[in-house]
């Protein structure tokens, strides 16, 4: 190989490797909420511990209805539904998790999004909670800064639900819109009565 081939392979293999280096750190780290709120399961959901005693898959118009269009300030922006529950994760698995759901809302000044994960049993849906504590957290459905969010994610026999809101808002504002998008896990109540 001659001396001219050489150099130019050189040149671009270095240009690539500089380039991969500098989307991995221009990219920075996945966004997690300020303040986070987590909860494991408990006797309440003993009901739906297991996806074999609740088998049936959740819909979006089940979760999201017409009457959850509107969460005071909020409006729905998007539905999305996951078969893989790697794709709305970073940094934690979710282990038996069979589908994902996800709204994401904006208004007032804020944004926020909800999802729910149905996973095996409420020992996954624990070991998720945990992840999310130390580990990961969901992706981003919609942008908002995450320096002043906050979450709270529960873990409800066998499913999972994470609510998270940011934006430009008063304090007050933005507690009314997270206990708003945590109403969309009333759900899993209607799930714990039919299996009742």
């Amino acid at each position: 190989m001659s001396r001219r081939v050489v150099i130019p392979v050189v040149v671009a293999a270095g240009v690539v490797a500089v380039a991969v280096a500098g989307w991995l750190w221009l990219r920075g780290e996945e966004p997690r909420p300020a303040m986070f709120h987590a909860e494991p399961t408990s006797a309440f959901y003993a009901a739906i511990d297991s996806r074999q005693a609740d088998a049936a898959p959740l819909t979006l118009d089940e979760v999201f209805t017409p009457a959850t269009r509107t969460l005071g300030a909020l409006t729905l922006d998007a539905t999305a539904q996951f078969g893989d529950c790697a794709e709305v994760l970073w940094g934690v698995s979710a282990e038996g998790c069979t589908q994902a759901l996800q709204a994401t809302y904006r208004g007032g000044g804020m944004a926020g999004q909800f999802v729910i994960f149905n996973l095996g049993d409420g020992r996954a849906a624990d070991a998720l909670v945990t992840g999310l504590r130390k580990d990961g957290f969901v992706r981003q459905g919609i942008a908002f800064d995450a320096a002043g969010s906050s979450a709270q994610v529960r873990a409800m026999g066998h499913f999972v639900t994470v609510s998270w809101v940011g934006g430009k808002a008063s304090a007050d504002d933005l507690v009314g819109a997270l206990v708003a998008l945590d109403g969309l896990g009333r759900v899993v109540q209607n799930r714990v009565v039919a299996a009742t």
